[in-house]
């Protein structure tokens, strides 16, 4: 039976919303073929209609040729969903997916005349991977609905209308199943404008997205210029149509490993010196199947420096003959190399996680908190002169110097602590200091003869004509004086460093003491007119002897370092409960790293206007640890070639 134009069937045909191809049963003639089934075939109208089906569609013979054959022998319905087929299309093979259905249509004798051949093209869907579960859903949706339409076909040939209506229900259907998609499109949308945004995000790299054809999904990140990829270019193109096709056989295989599930990370140098860590990271569907593969290269070549530097360091440390300790702020040993065992006697596993009490002698288990203290305002503490036990007990004289760790933010994380075994030269000091407090006791016996005898010889000459002889005189007495106050300056170190420096406080108005220092001294300096701006009472509790020593070195200094004919100005405040005494001079002046060591002793400058100045570098060591002993401060301020303030604080009782 030839289905004419008029038939109803005929219509149903042209105006279904998807692809219909009505066969022949007996002869598989293609009769009726619409506009949908044209389009999904992608072939022209006379390339099927009057065609054998299989001449049409040869490509896909081999594959459904039977299941058409067991449609018109058995009457069944045959379908399938969403299948891989490779039709010519347009002159060309084209893969595509689509979901068919081979329906016998029946006369009323149940034999089967005619088959109706229904097409959907799921392509886009597939491509999409159908990650929406709702449209997972309604795509099953219109499978059932179809099989529901083959039913009805079967039991009412003969009711073409309720076909018809069924058929609109299918295209309502369709048309929500196509709303539905256009939701999952715009969801995909969003999904790739936030993956581009976290790309981008991502500092000193470049993220690739290929299929599994590996043609780019996606380029994005801050590497793009740099590596030579462009977005716009690139997007949905394959790299030998982008004319890299060497740069693409290069890494081909590593795509291809990607593709075949294998997630994995390499090591590339770039051009210009850079060190790249690319990720290879398969994207699997549902079902374990690769669908794409992302590929992300970040440029890495600071963090290898760091490493590098990293390594550098811990060989550093680890050869160092000092001991290097970290620890927490809460005093926690997290480190320790090999000359802290050497030092300490404790390996590494016998100490990290002990506290940094464990090497503190019981008597100075204050020191830890003070340095604490210090350490987590972000100062550093250097040189610190102590002790510590080692593990056999023994003291050990030590230099501590301490510095904060910080993160990238700032934030005190932890402490470094450099640990040098200073036994040695203290041992060596104590010595010296014993060599030099023996010798000046020894010398000071001697020139107090030498004093008396100037003294008698003075007064006998005190009524000679010989002025010459009274100069010398005179001069030699000075000589004494001199030599006497350095001597009693080393018998002050000698017993400072043996801890025998006893201060003996007593009340005294330190405006008087000053007068009677400047009285002395302008017997033996006419060079320079040295002022005291204050006059008022200051009285005070403190060693007066050692006091004086003090004011005699900073006046004696301030003598020495100043041009003849220099003004020197004196003066003493009184505020609250501190006195404050001050040396000003019109001097040389002293450099910024001169001035931070000017109290250390035997420490002298070393610019070349200084080294016809006699000195030995222990005046301001002596007078800082007098004045220290006193519970004050000295410090020094100075700039070069306008002069230096010397001044000193006491506290008043």
């Amino acid at each position: 039976m030839q289905i004419t134009p008029g038939d109803e069937l005929f219509q149903l045909a042209q105006t279904a919303p998807i692809g219909i191809c009505i066969l022949d049963a007996a002869t598989l003639t293609c009769e009726i073929v619409n506009g949908q089934f044209l389009t999904i075939a992608g072939k022209p109208l006379d390339a099927i209609k009057g065609k054998h089906y299989w001449d049409a569609f040869a490509e896909v013979r081999v594959f459904y040729e039977a299941a058409l054959a067991g449609v018109v022998s058995t009457g069944n319905v045959y379908s399938a969903n969403e299948v891989e087929m490779t039709l010519i299309r347009h002159g060309r093979e084209e893969t595509m997916y689509v979901t068919f259905v081979y329906s016998p249509v029946k006369n009323s004798e149940g034999k089967v005349i005619k088959v109706a051949v229904w097409v959907l093209d799921n392509t886009l869907e597939v491509l999409a991977r159908q990650k929406s579960a709702e449209n997972a859903l309604a795509l099953q949706a219109v499978n059932e609905r179809m099989a529901d339409i083959n039913e009805e076909l079967n039991a009412t040939n003969s009711e073409l209308e309720n076909t018809i209506e069924e058929l609109a229900a299918i295209n309502e259907e369709l048309a929500s199943t196509n709303d539905e998609l256009t939701q999952t499109r715009d969801e995909l949308q969003r999904s790739e404008n936030l993956f581009r945004s976290i790309a981008t995000n991502i500092p000193n790299s470049i993220v690739v997205v290929i299929d599994r054809e590996h043609r780019y999904i996606i380029v994005e990140g801050d590497l793009m210029e740099r590596l030579g990829y462009n977005r716009t270019d690139y997007e949905g193109k394959h790299p030998t149509e982008l004319g890299q096709t060497e740069r693409y056989l290069a890494v081909k295989h590593l795509y291809d490993r990607m593709m075949a599930g294998e997630k994995f990370s390499l090591e590339r140098s770039g051009a210009g010196g850079e060190t790249y860590m690319v990720h290879f990271v398969p994207l699997k569907n549902e079902y374990g199947g690769v669908d794409a593969g992302i590929i992300m290269a970040i440029d890495v070549t600071e963090l290898k420096h760091a490493e590098e530097k990293s390594a550098k360091l811990a060989a550093i440390v680890q050869s160092s003959d000092d001991a290097i300790i970290s620890k927490t702020l809460e005093s926690v040993i997290t480190s320790w190399n090999d000359s802290a065992q050497r030092i300490f006697g404790y390996k590494a596993e016998e100490i990290i996680g002990q506290t940094i009490y464990k090497l503190i002698p019981p008597d100075r288990q204050d020191e830890e908190p003070r340095i604490l203290q210090r350490l987590k305002k972000g100062e550093r503490v250097e040189h610190f002169e102590t002790q510590r036990l080692t593990k056999d007990g023994r003291l050990l004289d030590v230099s501590l110097s301490i510095s904060p760790l910080k993160d990238g933010q700032g934030n005190i994380i932890g402490l470094s602590k450099i640990v040098r075994d200073i036994t040695e030269r203290k041992l060596d000091e104590a010595r010296k200091n014993d060599f030099i407090g023996m010798a000046s006791h020894e010398l000071k016996t001697p020139l107090t003869s030498l004093h008396a005898i100037i003294q008698v010889a003075n007064a006998k000459l005190k009524n000679s004509d010989d002025k010459y002889l009274a100069h010398a005189m005179e001069k030699a007495n000075m000589q004494v004086k001199r030599m006497t106050r350095m001597i009693n300056g080393f018998l002050n170190i000698s017993r400072l460093e043996s801890g025998k420096l006893i201060v003996e406080r007593q009340s005294f108005d330190m405006g008087q003491l000053i007068r009677e220092i400047l009285d002395e001294t302008s017997l033996t300096v006419s060079t320079h007119t040295i002022s005291l701006q204050s006059t008022a009472p200051a009285v005070v509790t403190a060693d007066r002897d050692k006091i004086s020593s003090v004011l005699s070195n900073l006046i004696s200094n301030a003598v020495k370092y100043s041009p003849a004919g220099g003004t020197i100005a004196i003066d003493y405040q009184l505020a609250g409960q501190t006195l404050t005494v001050s040396v000003k001079d019109q001097g040389m002046g002293i450099s910024p790293g001169d001035l931070d060591k000017i109290f250390e002793r035997y420490y002298r400058v070393e610019a070349a206007e200084m080294r016809n100045i006699s000195g030995f570098g222990i005046g301001l060591y002596l007078s800082a640890e007098i004045i220290k002993r006193h519970n004050g401060t000295i410090r020094a301020e100075s700039s070069e070639g306008e002069g230096s303030v010397f001044s000193f604080t006491l506290p008043v009782d």
